[in-house]
């Protein structure tokens, strides 16, 4: 990916340990749900990649479905409230439900995400997530399934973006400053 690949800082988890680890989980993941409806709701944009990748790994029966929700809005700070910009299309009435993102740093909006779909009637509710910021966590959110721990760094690939690019780079990486500093 050369016309990418200049822009990288630096490769903090490569493409061959994040399809390693994708399966670890997935075979966690299937042992665990043995016997149980599962849903697996992507949270959209970022998490298409790990989605995709996480439910080849499960030898399970399943579905999915997704979502597109923000606590942020048009704002850099949460509005402690969740927007859902693009809910599920199925009930999942007595389900067991994961919820499947591509990182999790402050933790709002899955704060916000779990009890709502509880409300639902999900007959379980928990999270799978590949990246986990922790030093940025503002809410305790528990986390069932974490890819990588990774530092608190600006992080693209694997689905996550800047300024709605990189998603599509197969590891998770660093971007040179120069890239967001433009002016």
């Amino acid at each position: 990916m050369k016309n990418l690949d200049k822009d990288v800082e630096k490769v903090l988890i490569d493409a061959v340990k994040i399809q390693e680890r994708v399966c670890e989980m997935g075979a966690q993941i299937t042992k665990d749900y043995e016997g149980r409806e599962l849903v697996l709701v992507g949270v959209l944009k970022g998490a298409m990649p790990f989605l995709c990748d996480l439910m080849r790994a499960i030898d399970l029966p399943l579905t999915i479905d997704t979502m597109v929700v923000s606590s942020y809005g048009n704002d850099t700070v949460s509005s402690g409230s969740i927007h859902i910009r693009k809910d599920l299309d199925k009930e999942i009435q007595g389900k067991n439900v994961l919820v499947v993102e591509d990182i999790i740093d402050t933790g709002i909006t899955l704060s916000l995400l779990v009890p709502l779909l509880k409300k639902r009637g999900a007959a379980s509710v928990e999270l799978a997530v590949c990246l986990n910021k922790k030093e940025r966590r503002e809410k305790n959110v528990s986390v069932k399934y974490v890819g990588f721990d990774v530092p608190d760094e600006f992080i693209v690939g694997y689905g996550c973006d800047y300024a709605e690019k990189y998603r599509n780079l197969p590891a998770v990486c660093t971007l040179k400053s120069k890239v967001y500093t433009r002016t």
